[in-house]
């Protein structure tokens, strides 16, 4: 993957990536490539909505991941949730019939899902950087350590 650019957005600068997967309901095998290929659309449109941006789209038969630029006012909680509840729908609308054998019930995703933060340095290169701000002298800058 080529590193992408901040981007900007009134007074912030950011670049903001997440990994996020989605587990089918009982993890029950039911996404077959052609539903694969639609829930890449569907969710780069939803997506979309929210001004994010689906980077990659890759799954198999019981799951799917999903790397997304989000925007830093965004709720990622409420994003997931809509993510979840707008591709489950259209997903049973447009596929009706291949999901009947696999649930009763109007499920697609299981409840719980995965979600992380994805970036260029590492967190021990992050540390190590924020570690060595004010470690030279130079006016007006001190350095404070966390309490943690």
């Amino acid at each position: 993957m080529e590193t992408q650019p901040n981007k900007s957005r009134s007074n912030a600068v950011y670049s903001l990536k997440l990994h996020i997967v989605f587990v089918t309901k009982y993890r029950r095998k039911t996404l077959a490539p052609d539903l694969l290929e639609y829930l890449q659309g569907a969710f780069g449109e939803i997506l979309a909505e929210w001004r994010c941006t689906l980077l990659e789209f890759g799954g198999e038969a019981d799951h799917v991941h999903l790397l997304a630029e989000i925007h830093p006012a965004l709720n990622i909680s409420t994003l997931i949730n809509n993510l979840k509840t707008a591709s489950s729908r259209r997903v049973r609308n447009r596929f009706s019939e291949h999901l009947k054998p696999f649930y009763r019930e109007p499920y697609f995703w299981h409840r719980a899902y995965y979600v992380g933060s994805v970036g260029g340095a590492t967190l021990e290169t992050v540390r190590r950087y924020v570690e060595a701000q004010g470690t030279t002298e130079k006016a007006g800058r001190r350095k404070t350590k966390s309490p943690a």
